[in-house]
């Protein structure tokens, strides 16, 4: 009887744990695949952004609206400033996947000590 109630127990306890652990793994793809979202819709802004820049520049060379330097160092400022956003957003996003690591772990951890 005391048998019974002791491998009852152990299987409800790893029951519990593997739920748990799930719900983690879960949560965990998810912010994968919101943090892939993000990263693609943001390059994929700069790029845009970047080309409407781009054709605006030949544009006003064609014009000769400005001088050709002048279009030079628009476009390497356009260009430096993307980069920076890029890298700015990946950072963010770099931050934010590690910090839902160490919650699932944290999470996982807990499930596994409380299921003892």
């Amino acid at each position: 009887m005391v048998l019974t109630v002791v491998v009852v127990t152990l299987i409800v306890a790893l029951v519990v744990v593997v739920v748990k652990l799930l719900k983690v793994i879960v949560v965990v793809i998810v912010v994968v695949v919101v943090v892939v979202v993000v990263v693609v819709v943001v390059v994929v802004v700069v790029v845009v952004v970047v080309v409407i820049v781009v054709e605006i520049l030949v544009e006003v060379i064609a014009a000769e609206a400005v001088s050709a330097a002048v279009v030079v160092v628009a476009a390497f400022v356009v260009l430096l400033v993307a980069v920076v956003v890029v890298v700015v957003i990946l950072v963010v996003v770099l931050v934010a996947v590690v910090i839902a690591a160490a919650t699932a772990a944290t999470t996982a951890a807990t499930a596994v000590v409380a299921a003892v």
